[in-house]
């Protein structure tokens, strides 16, 4: 009996076929092209000599370092130190820069302003945004409304230090009074339509009148008698229509009832010197510095 009885053979080419059969279309079992096959080899082959010369397995808390001892986080560090060292000079001006004075050079203007963008987007933007913007709960940098400040002493000192941080004893610092427990309902009530009222919002005139006392009496000594802040308490002004948690109802009585209280990382301590004034500069120029 010839092997051929076994296969099934395609009549139109004489050749067998695999036996797959798709909706009556069959699969020539012909040879793999040999420049195929070869390319497939040397795959194999680069892919054993690549495993034994180059970084390859994941161990449990590494990696295989590979015989020829390659590291891409090596290399990466040159460049980084490359670029240090070739800044080296510039950087060390910016550090003993005095910032008040640091538009009057261009160039070390020009390089602060580059460098501090850098940092920022690295450290500063995943809480203020990209574009420094912003959100709920962390301060837009492109408006003129600072709780502490932003002239380049004060940009300068919230970066180093922080706000209400454990880090740095000299975090910036202010608690603002949860009243959940110390006033009605009726009270908070008319303490956030005494804030609509002077922030220039829709409100209830009556509760607006009646919220005037328990400000003037609870609020205003941090947030002065007029509503308009206190820098050196970090107290917001509420006179305008800028919100770092909203100035709707229900954010303004979450906020009387709870109070806020954020918190930024000191990084005087985690950048460099010059790194600290270069995102100073930049923040400053980003258009709401003073």
């Amino acid at each position: 009996m010839s092997s051929n009885d076994h296969k099934d053979i395609d009549e139109v080419t004489g050749t067998d076929t695999t036996g797959h059969d798709w909706d009556g279309i069959k699969e020539l079992n012909n040879p793999l092209p040999r420049w195929w096959l070869w390319s497939f080899y040397i795959t194999i082959v680069w892919g054993i000599a690549y495993t034994i010369a180059y970084p390859a397995w994941p161990l449990v808390s590494s990696a295989t370092a590979g015989m020829l001892g390659y590291s891409t986080r090596a290399e990466v560090a040159q460049e980084i130190a490359r670029f240090e060292d070739a800044n080296a000079e510039i950087s060390a001006q910016l550090a003993s820069a005095d910032l008040n004075t640091l538009l009057e050079n261009e160039t070390l203007a020009r390089f602060a302003t580059s460098a501090g963008g850098a940092v920022f987007r690295n450290n500063c933007s995943q809480c203020h945004g990209s574009g420094a913007a912003g959100f709920t709960g962390y301060p837009n940098l492109l408006d003129d409304d600072w709780l502490w400040g932003g002239d380049f002493e004060n940009i300068e000192y919230t970066i180093r230090h922080g706000i209400r941080n454990e880090e740095d004893w000299d975090a910036r610092y202010s608690e603002m009074t949860a009243y959940d427990e110390i006033f009605t309902n009726e009270e908070v009530d008319a303490a956030v339509h005494y804030v609509r009222q002077i922030s220039g919002q829709e409100h209830d005139a009556t509760l607006a009148e009646a919220g005037t006392e328990l400000f003037m009496d609870n609020c205003a000594a941090c947030h002065g008698d007029n509503g308009m802040g206190n820098r050196d308490l970090g107290a917001p002004n509420l006179t305008d229509a800028i919100w770092l948690y909203g100035g709707d109802m229900e954010s303004l009585e979450e906020t009387v009832r709870y109070a806020r209280f954020g918190v930024m990382p000191p990084w005087g301590s985690r950048l460099t010197e010059a790194e600290v004034k270069a995102v100073t500069a930049y923040v400053h120029q980003l258009g709401g510095g003073e």
